[in-house]
This record gives C-alpha cells, sequence and structure tokens, in this order.
C-alpha cells in the first residue's frame, strides 16, 4: 500500500501536503489495492436494492462505510442497517437523532430509508462513493505518518456533511460537538483544556461560540467553510498541537533523565 510523504511535522508538514496532495492523491488511487476495491465496487453496487443487501456485502459495506469515516463500525450491521432503513426525512430517524452527523450522511447517500428506489441504482453513484472513499482512505493512509495531518484532512468533509445534514447553527455546533476528530481540531485550535469536554454541554455551546467569534471574527460553523477560515484554523490547530506534543515528549525526557540519575 502506497505510503503518503510527509518529510515534517506542524504546519510545515501541512503546507508541504497541501502542495503535493493531488500528485500524492494520483498515486495512492492507482495501487493495486485501491484498484482491487474500486473494481468490485463498481460491479456490484448496481445490484444493491436495499440497506440488507448491503450490510451482507462484507466488500461494499468496508467502501460504502470508509467513504463517511466509519470504517470503524464494520462489525455493527445491525446499528447500519438501522440508520440506513430510517433514511433521514423523519424527524424520528436514528441518524437525525445522532450528534455525530456522518450517519446522516451515510444515510442520505444511498437513500434507502427516503426513496422508493435507493441511489444505488444511479448511473454516477459509484463514482461518487468511490471519489470519498478514495479521499477518506488516503487520509486514514495519512494518518498512519501523522495523525495530525489526518485531522486537518478530515476538517474540510467533515463540515461539509455537518452543513448538508443540520439545518440549524445550533444544530450544527452539536455536530461539530459530536464528531471527535472535528471537535479535537477545533479545541485544540481554540486553546481549551483537555477537562473542557466535561462541563454542560449546552455551556460547552457557548464557549464555542464564543471563542469562535473572538479568534475568528464569526459565530457560524458555516463560516468555516470558507477555505481561509479553514486555513487559518487548521494552523492554529497545527502549532497548538505540535506545542503540546513538544511539551509532553520534553517533560517525559526530563523525568526519564531524573530516573536515570537516581
Amino acid at each position: 500500500m502506497y505510503q503518503p510523504v510527509i518529510p515534517l511535522s506542524g504546519y510545515g508538514g501541512w503546507r508541504f501536503l497541501s502542495r503535493t496532495i493531488d500528485q500524492q492523491k494520483e498515486v495512492y488511487a492507482a495501487s493495486a489495492a485501491v484498484q482491487r476495491t474500486e473494481t468490485y465496487f463498481r460491479e456490484n453496487i448496481g445490484s444493491i436494492n436495499s440497506a440488507e443487501d448491503l450490510v451482507n456485502d462484507r466488500q461494499l459495506l468496508e467502501v460504502a462505510l470508509g467513504a463517511f469515516g466509519l470504517e470503524d463500525d464494520l462489525y455493527a450491521k445491525a446499528f447500519i442497517q438501522k440508520v440506513l432503513d430510517d433514511g433521514t426525512l423523519e424527524s424520528a430517524a436514528l441518524s437525525n437523532k445522532l450528534s455525530d452527523k456522518r450517519y446522516a450522511a451515510l444515510s442520505k447517500a444511498f437513500g434507502f430509508g427516503d426513496f422508493d428506489t435507493p441511489r444505488t441504482v444511479l448511473s454516477d453513484f459509484a463514482d461518487e462513493i468511490l471519489t470519498r472513499y478514495k479521499d477518506r482512505s488516503f487520509e486514514v493512509a495519512v494518518g498512519e505518518v501523522d495523525n495530525d495531518m489526518r485531522m486537518a484532512l478530515n476538517l474540510g468533509p467533515a463540515l461539509n456533511d455537518i452543513l448538508d445534514t443540520a439545518s440549524t447553527d445550533t444544530g450544527r455546533w452539536f455536530g461539530v460537538m459530536g464528531n471527535t476528530a472535528l471537535r479535537t481540531v477545533f479545541e485544540t485550535a481554540m486553546g481549551f483544556p483537555s477537562s473542557f469536554a466535561a462541563i454542560d454541554l449546552d455551556q460547552q455551546l457557548d464557549q464555542f461560540r464564543d471563542r469562535a467569534e473572538r479568534m475568528f471574527g464569526t459565530s457560524k460553523v458555516e463560516d468555516f467553510a470558507n477555505p481561509e477560515q479553514q486555513e487559518t484554523l487548521i494552523r492554529l490547530y497545527m502549532i497548538r498541537s505540535e506545542a503540546a506534543n513538544f511539551s509532553a515528549t520534553s517533560a517525559g525526557s526530563i523525568a526519564l533523565t531524573l530516573l536515570q540519575g537516581g
């Protein structure tokens, strides 16, 4: 499997990855493993007519979940089938009750619970899902080299899913808070302590909005879809994350030196 090239950590590494990402994605997508996965998906997804059909085909399900960053749910077949069967049009649908809006995005994309005929039969459906799958699986590969880079790459797509599935700003902030990776980027960039997640959710919401307004000039999640705002958020995330990692490493080195000296 192709291993992304990231010669630097922190924001410098992010800038390098940003400049080379198109070429690196091309090489990744051309790898034998990705090509086999793509071929199988294209040949078989059109015959899938229900959520049950999908969850019972492991190879197709891997692509479906991977396309939305939900690959860890591969063995939660009953849960995923319920998310897909419920669709997204009814307020009582399971995906609409979940704070993590990746599930709503998955259900909406396949359309099993929303339409009499699922979207799997559309001529461009395979292209749509495979594009997402290759982007998300590339992020996973990046994360094996540097997880901070994976977090940064995930920012834009994760925000787009939230904007597409939550209609109010409050709902969108709860979507940010419900997505662990996305929340980590916002929390770190905004300088919140690790204990922040322990306070009341409504207080967290107020704090996110207040700090976003003071730091970025806006308290609306939709404004972070702006590439310039995203880059500012990523720069702060990278700088603060690297500083925290350096501090932890230095503290560990000092402790080890003291123990060895003793």
